[in-house]
């Protein structure tokens, strides 16, 4: 999705986007699991407006929150920093993740 802020600091759903998505989930009797997303200047860990999301209206206990961060080296190539949290009730758990060779 389009970020709606137009911002390279803060990212914000377009509300008409957003209902969208929750509406054809619902038709396919579908859910999200996992809210992946980038942080590409600071530490892949969930911000103060991650979290606020996570306990929004629309926020589901089950979802992982997947964060990769590029703070190394913006957009050029390299090395990711790459975490997995729970968030739950405003508290943030990290939760191992494996990488398996394909």
């Amino acid at each position: 999705m389009l970020n709606a802020a137009r911002s390279p600091t803060f990212y914000e759903f377009e509300s008409g986007d957003l209902l969208k998505l929750y509406r054809e989930l619902d038709d396919l009797d579908e859910q999200v699991i996992v809210n992946y997303h980038s942080h590409t200047a600071t530490e892949p860990y969930p911000s103060r407006t991650d979290i606020n999301y996570a306990s929004g209206p629309l926020a589901d206990p089950a979802t992982h929150y997947v964060l990769v961060s590029t703070r190394e080296h913006g957009n050029d190539e390299g090395q990711v920093e790459f975490r997995s949290y729970r968030i739950l009730d405003g508290e943030v758990t990290e939760e191992p993740v494996e990488i398996i060779a394909a």
